[in-house]
């Protein structure tokens, strides 16, 4: 992922601990420091990890704030990155002033991948380590913690400037035990939240069961899709871009490229065209199947424990929702 420009600031406590005072560094990293973008690459990688909100610059309103401005005016080439990042930097300290937890080394990039440009904000915390010094000793090494984010967004640069309708291209961490921070960033960068991924990525599981069941498909085809389905979500997760309907659609059935982006419109899920898939949601979506003795059984495994039931014990499988096909067949059958 080419690194177009990258800063590094700091953040500390003050010397009275009642807000948070800037240390802006005086000009931008090396574009072609390679220990930088592995830093960036290694951080991204964690940003797509976690739980986001989504959403778009708001146009008015209290919500709206000076980002767009700024941001226009750095791709217009009428301001700096190092300008840019400080304006941020401030307004980060300023809106977060009583956290004062949050202190460490706020990161901004500017990245290119293929045609899409991103701007990316994470707050760094340093942590102790231990390394080796030139006499082969142990030797204290203070590290930046990558592997853990508290406070982090992205901007899809290059959709907010097509100014698609409805495009979420701005995402920020949404960590239960984070509410504030969420919050500090959602001002900072004067957004309104839009897509609650959660629950979107929920809606399209639920249809994607929905068109497996209607279309019957044996059990191999059942597991191929779902396997087809979740891999995509992951990749869509490392790419942090949003899965596609049509692009998914595609995906699931090759022979019918349109027949699942058809189901999702005829019945009326009310899904967006473009869903940015939540991982918890993802990784617990796997499809249970089996075949013996006559029965085949296959179903989602999202649904043990709610209308799907297994008594260990007894061996037994309760169906508390029997689908309405089966349950006509089975009131035909004892009529």
């Amino acid at each position: 992922m080419p690194l177009l420009q990258s800063i590094v600031h700091r953040l500390d406590p003050s010397l009275d601990g009642e807000r948070l005072t800037l240390t802006a560094a005086p000009a931008p990293a090396e574009s072609d420091d390679p220990v930088m973008a592995s830093l960036v690459n290694g951080l991204n990688d964690t940003y797509n990890t976690k739980a986001k909100g989504w959403g778009r610059f708001a146009e008015q309103g209290e919500q709206a704030g000076p980002m767009v401005a700024w941001l226009r005016d750095y791709m217009a080439g009428e301001q700096d990155f190092t300008q840019l990042s400080t304006a941020i930097a401030e307004r980060l300290a300023r809106e977060l002033q009583e956290q004062l937890s949050v202190s460490g080394y706020l990161l901004l990039a500017h990245l290119r991948q293929g045609d899409t440009e991103t701007l990316f904000i994470a707050l760094v915390h340093q942590r102790e380590g231990i390394g080796i010094n030139e006499a082969h000793q142990a030797v204290p090494a203070a590290q930046l913690n990558t592997s853990q984010l508290t406070l982090a967004a992205r901007v899809n640069l290059t959709q907010w400037q097509s100014d698609a309708p409805n495009a979420q291209y701005v995402s920020f961490l949404k960590d239960r035990g984070g509410k504030k921070l969420a919050e500090g960033m959602v001002t900072l960068l004067g957004m309104e939240e839009g897509i609650d991924a959660p629950a979107e990525t929920r809606t399209l599981l639920k249809a994607f069961s929905d068109y497996v069941e209607k279309e019957d498909f044996d059990e191999d085809a059942s597991r191929d899709k779902t396997d087809t389905l979740v891999d995509y979500a992951n990749e869509q997760l490392r790419r942090g871009e949003p899965m596609t309907l049509e692009a998914l659609s595609e995906l699931v059935d090759e022979q019918q490229p349109k027949a699942f982006f058809e189901h999702i419109r005829n019945a009326d899920y009310g899904l967006a065209a473009e869903i940015p898939p939540d991982k918890r949601t993802i990784s617990q979506f796997r499809r249970f199947t089996g075949r013996a003795g006559g029965v085949s059984i296959s179903f989602d495994s999202h649904l043990l424990g709610s209308s799907i039931e297994y008594d260990e014990g007894q061996d037994r499988l309760i169906i508390k929702q029997v689908p309405k096909q089966l349950k006509e067949q089975l009131t035909k059958r004892k009529s």
